[in-house]
């Protein structure tokens, strides 16, 4: 039996965060999350209030042939949390196909496939497991208070490893002062490898601008404020 992976959602787009940001991307959000995020913007892929009624199941061969007829520059895989599925099959028909292959993942979970980009983005109630940690090419600290940045160099060193980390306001506390000095104040302090990010795809509204993609589902947000 060929394998079919629990899809909640596949578009087209660009990607809006990282190093990756601006180029055409063809986007693949799997179903299922074991780390929850209190303020996930896709809790449609694992909270039982947003659940879908039906999960759509495809095949890797399917999606890679819906990819290549958009022509993106890359295709991303994220989640909810992508690393519980073995993506080898996936990642292998990329290659072929020469389609850079791209995962976003806490990084909490054994990655299976190879892949030709690799985005961490840590959480502190499910850290990051030192093989996915050595496998980042950039990591995404998503700063949700004006401390975070700093509990995370004090129980999390080796972060400072990594060649690139972004630091990202939470979606609902862009506008919170304290949190964007944190950011600022960090960069300032250390410089590289720290770097200020943005969701800029949400400033655009772009993914909702392709049918494939599905409204988001903010916990703790605002929706009339856009999140």
């Amino acid at each position: 039996m060929k394998q079919k992976l629990p899809i909640y959602e596949h578009f087209f787009t660009w990607q809006g965060e990282g190093i990756h940001q601006g180029r055409s991307a063809y986007f693949i959000r799997t179903f299922g999350c074991p780390v929850q995020c209190p303020w996930c913007d896709s809790a449609g892929t694992w909270h039982p209030n947003y659940i879908p009624n039906s999960i759509e199941k495809i095949s890797p061969e399917v999606l890679v042939e819906l990819a290549l007829k958009k022509k993106p520059s890359i295709l991303v895989v994220t989640g909810g949390e992508p690393a519980i599925h073995d993506l080898s099959e996936l990642t292998e028909l990329c290659h072929k196909k020469r389609l850079p292959i791209h995962i976003e993942t806490s990084g909490a979970f054994p990655i299976r496939g190879t892949f030709d980009w690799v985005t961490l983005s840590p959480k502190v109630w499910k850290r990051p497991i030192k093989e996915s940690m050595h496998l980042a090419d950039e990591l995404k600290i998503i700063v949700d208070s004006e401390n975070s940045i700093e509990d995370w160099l004090s129980s999390n060193p080796e972060i400072l490893q990594c060649k690139t980390i972004w630091l990202h306001p939470e979606w609902t506390q862009r506008n919170n002062p304290l949190i964007l000095d944190s950011i600022t104040d960090t960069i300032k302090q250390y410089g590289d490898p720290f770097r200020a990010g943005y969701q800029l795809h949400k400033l655009f509204s772009v993914d909702q601008k392709d049918p494939g993609s599905k409204p988001n589902i903010p916990i703790g947000g605002n929706p009339s404020l856009g999140y």
